[in-house]
């Protein structure tokens, strides 16, 4: 129980925020988010799990692109 819950804050504190990122461009809460990709990855047998790991690849690339830097010696 205790590797299961060590596993489970590892996501939370490092992971993507791509149900928080949605729910905030959404307007919504990111429970319901979340919960919206939990139950379709029922419905659609993990295909939703796929969509949400190239979301979080797409967002994170869009982060690493989109830097705000504030002088030329920042890169």
């Amino acid at each position: 129980m205790k590797f299961i819950n060590s596993i489970r804050y590892f996501f939370e504190l490092r992971g993507f925020d791509v149900s928080s990122r949605f729910a905030d461009k959404l307007g919504i809460r990111a429970t319901n988010v979340r919960l919206f990709f939990i139950y379709i990855s029922f419905v659609t047998v993990g295909l939703s799990f796929g969509i949400y790991l190239t979301l979080a690849f797409l967002l994170r690339l869009k982060d690493m692109i989109h830097t705000k830097r504030n002088s030329v010696f920042d890169l």
